[in-house]
């Protein structure tokens, strides 16, 4: 009776196959999922550095700029153009590459930079020798569409 059971059992039946291979399936596309969530994180994460750099790299230029501009400026720059519709008195120059465009490592991305007056008190009116600089970063070349890092700062007359 045992010789019956052995012989009917020999070798693997085709539902066998089948289920294994369903399981393998399973397991692979759960894997390639991760793989997918992963690789998008990776380019968040790399957008995010670069336009914080670029962010940092503009605030930099910014506040080391002289002579000190006491009214509202505002710029976009990105490694070929640089425009302004109201320029920073006194150190808006493109003929001298002033400010410098961006390098080839900002390529696809446009910085938007603006300085205004800030009311520290809140009586409505300015206080004179504060400017609040705010760079926004875009990753196109057109300043356009979502925000991919914002960077605020204060510029003191000194």
């Amino acid at each position: 009776m045992n010789r019956n059971l052995v012989r009917k059992q020999r070798g693997t039946g085709f539902i066998e196959v089948l289920i294994a291979l369903a399981i393998l399936g399973i397991v692979a596309v759960v894997f390639l999922g991760g793989l997918g969530t992963s690789l998008k994180t990776v380019f968040i994460s790399d957008e995010s550095s670069t336009a914080l750099a670029l962010a940092q790299s503009q605030m930099e230029y910014v506040k080391s700029k002289k002579p000190y501009s006491t009214t509202a400026w505002s710029y976009t720059i990105t490694t070929s153009t640089r425009n302004s519709s109201n320029p920073p008195d006194g150190w808006w120059d493109p003929g001298n590459n002033e400010p410098p465009l961006l390098s080839n490592d900002y390529d696809g991305y446009c910085a938007e930079v603006k300085a205004e007056d800030f009311d520290v008190d809140g009586d409505g009116s300015n206080d004179e020798g504060i400017r609040k600089i705010t760079i926004a970063v875009y990753h196109n070349e057109n300043c356009t569409g979502d925000i991919v890092f914002t960077l605020e700062d204060y510029k003191v007359e000194r």
